[in-house]
């Protein structure tokens, strides 16, 4: 039975941001993207905090278990640094881990930047969320989510999230002829 509520996370995930030295401009980036995407209304849950694993780990279980986001969007903590640890907390609460979307994103980047080889970013499922790390550059941001969005929506079928309808003109999600439907 799928959730017609649509709850999107998003998390931006770094010590700086979450103590006020720096402005984040990721969660905006990520919240914009995502406005210009959907159709419909939409509820946004938004959190600023620490490149803590423990911290990540819960935060994304109450977006998931708590709020019922269908779609939670990180930012930051993916690359080699010794404090980045956002693939690993969501590695542990996830499901199943959908490599595609890393390996996408990854390709994507690597159009615009070498470096994007030691971008360790991840997607899984929680339940019915699907959790997908992102970049920290809002730019990347940009350019990995129109990478892979549009395969989220149906992928949100399959785990029985909320029916998401994209803005075509923006990015056109894709379904499968028989997967299609009359949006609840």
């Amino acid at each position: 039975m799928q959730n017609n509520q649509i709850n999107i996370g998003f998390v931006t995930i770094s010590d700086r941001a979450s103590r006020g030295e720096y402005q984040d401009l990721g969660g905006p980036a990520m919240l914009d993207w995502v406005s210009q995407a959907l159709k419909g209304s939409w509820q946004a849950h938004s959190r600023v905090i620490a490149d803590e694993q423990s911290l990540i780990e819960a935060t994304l279980i109450e977006l998931a278990d708590v709020h019922g986001c269908s779609l939670i969007l990180t930012t930051g903590g993916t690359g080699p640094a010794k404090r980045d640890v956002t693939p690993e907390a969501t590695a542990a609460v996830c499901d199943k881990i959908l490599d595609g979307f890393a390996e996408q994103m990854r390709a994507q980047s690597l159009k615009y930047v070498p470096t994007a080889i030691l971008s360790r970013q991840i997607a899984g499922t929680r339940g019915a969320s699907l959790i997908i790390n992102l970049p920290g550059k809002p730019s990347a941001i940009g350019e990995c989510l129109a990478a892979v969005f549009p395969a989220v929506p149906y992928c949100i079928d399959l785990i029985d999230g909320a029916y998401l309808e994209t803005n075509d003109e923006f990015v056109k999600a894709f379904r499968p002829k028989h997967a299609l439907k009359i949006a609840p």
